[in-house]
């Protein structure tokens, strides 16, 4: 190429929006991980894995999300596996944490588009600082999985041996953090999941931990870190984060509990069992897609409210899916004012912008509006139940994992549905929104107003 094509190139590579490139930039990671994954070294068994199999595995990796064709232990080589890895972790910090994070171990300067670029994918409110901020989720997130992998070794060396023990500790980490649901448990039994540690306070304590400390999102690390803990001081964004964090875990443990009482499920369990197996369901459903129990033998009171968690997800900027808390705060909080009649939304004695609440309600109505459209069409596909086929889109669009187990039977369709909701849900509505919009100013004359009636 002429040096007169090189510089076009790079002029229409840099002309390219930023919501474009954050989702350029997924997809190229998803197509990598895709062609690594058809390799016949990826497989146990030395065989090329179908193309859509790839790409399914790779997508629901690198957006951290679980939903697996094949049982991760026993169908992957360990090359495989390691490539999984290397998919949560980049999918789950963000691949332009990850390069920015190398760039300044090169110690050379990261320009103004490469700081919007990296603005936008954490969802910082801010431009400064983000360097440093930057740093602060990558040391950040080696340390607590660090700390993580180190935990977990007391269970699994003991098991394994030191080598496995050490791969399964930093694996299993690692996937907890980024809400990724993936887990190397095959050993015991295919697609069992956590099933087989239900019983394990210690382990069950650290894999939740790592799960929500992911899943509040960096801002809120660093909001914390600078106020040294105290809420009265925090940033609106984290006092809501942390607050209805909590409420959703206690609230969703305690109707789990509830609901299953006289489940089958919960049969023959000792209450410390019971109450540990709720919250867990409550923690990992907010997008970590790990299950202790068997999610098909659950009530339907249980599963919608699982599906309900799912939508919600965990926060801005986080390793988590869904809508996030914030958005599902602020859309509740403005049919609390409409019904109050006030002119404004207000939370913790400030006032929060009207234009966030309209983020709001655009970000819900399409989750659910995917969502629905997703559900009758793998529903009708699959010819499986509305609750099945709902569970499972949710799942993928929230970027959750979880399932009922109707994912290693799906159909090459319903692949791709689920495919493109998972990335849908890891680059995030707006994203896709604006990427896909037309990128103009809007007019300064505004048209004339008349009121409609509703409802």
């Amino acid at each position: 190429m002429s040096d007169i094509g090189k510089i076009s190139v790079m002029k229409k590579i840099r002309n390219i929006s930023t919501m474009k490139k954050i989702l350029l930039g997924y997809c190229v990671i998803i197509l990598l991980g895709t062609l690594l994954l058809m390799l016949p070294i990826s497989s146990k068994e030395r065989i090329f894995t179908s193309p859509v199999d790839s790409l399914f595995t790779a997508t629901s990796a690198t957006c951290v999300t679980g939903l697996i064709r094949f049982d991760t232990y026993q169908y992957w080589s360990m090359f495989g596996q390691i490539v999984i890895l290397a998919l949560i972790q980049i999918g789950g910090i963000g691949f332009m944490t990850l390069a920015i994070s190398l760039i300044t171990l090169t110690k050379r300067k990261i320009g103004l588009s490469q700081r919007v670029l990296m603005q936008e994918s954490v969802a910082m409110p801010q431009l400064g600082g983000i360097v440093k901020i930057t740093k602060f989720i990558f040391m950040g997130s080696m340390l607590i999985e660090a700390i993580g992998a180190f935990l977990l070794s007391f269970y699994f060396i003991p098991q394994l041996g030191i080598g496995m023990g050490i791969f399964y500790s930093i694996f299993h980490s690692i996937s907890a953090f980024c809400n990724a649901g993936f887990d190397l448990m095959g050993y015991r039994q295919a697609f069992s999941s956590l099933t087989s540690v239900q019983a394990d306070w210690y382990f069950n304590l650290i894999i939740m931990l790592l799960i929500i400390v992911g899943g509040l999102g960096f801002f809120v690390w660093n909001d914390i870190v600078t106020n040294k803990g105290r809420f009265k001081y925090l940033r609106l964004h984290s006092k809501i984060v942390l607050t209805f964090t909590a409420f959703l875990i206690i609230s969703g443990a305690l109707i789990i509990f509830l609901c299953e009482i006289k489940g089958t499920e919960f049969q023959g369990k000792s209450i410390s069992e019971k109450i540990l197996n709720s919250l867990f369901q409550s923690v990992t459903a907010r997008t970590a897609g790990f299950n202790t129990v068997n999610l098909a033998n659950l009530t339907h009171a249980s599963q919608f409210l699982i599906i309900c968690l799912m939508i919600v997800g965990g926060s801005p900027g986080s390793t988590a899916g869904g809508i996030k808390t914030t958005t599902f705060v602020v859309f509740l909080l403005s049919i609390i004012s409409t019904f109050k009649r006030k002119k404004s939304i207000e939370c913790f004695r400030r006032r929060i912008d009207d234009d966030v609440a309209k983020r709001a309600f655009t970000v819900v109505a399409m989750y659910l509006v995917l969502s629905v459209a997703a559900t009758m069409a793998v529903s009708a596909i699959e010819g499986v139940t509305l609750n099945a086929a709902m569970f499972e889109c949710v799942s993928a669009i929230a970027t959750v994992g979880l399932t009922l187990g109707i994912t290693p039977g799906l159909s090459v369709v319903s692949e791709i549905i689920l495919v493109l909701l998972m990335i849908f849900g890891r680059v995030g509505s707006l994203t896709i929104l604006f990427a896909f919009s037309a990128e103009h100013l809007s007019p300064l004359s505004r048209l004339p107003q008349e009121k409609i009636q509703i409802g």
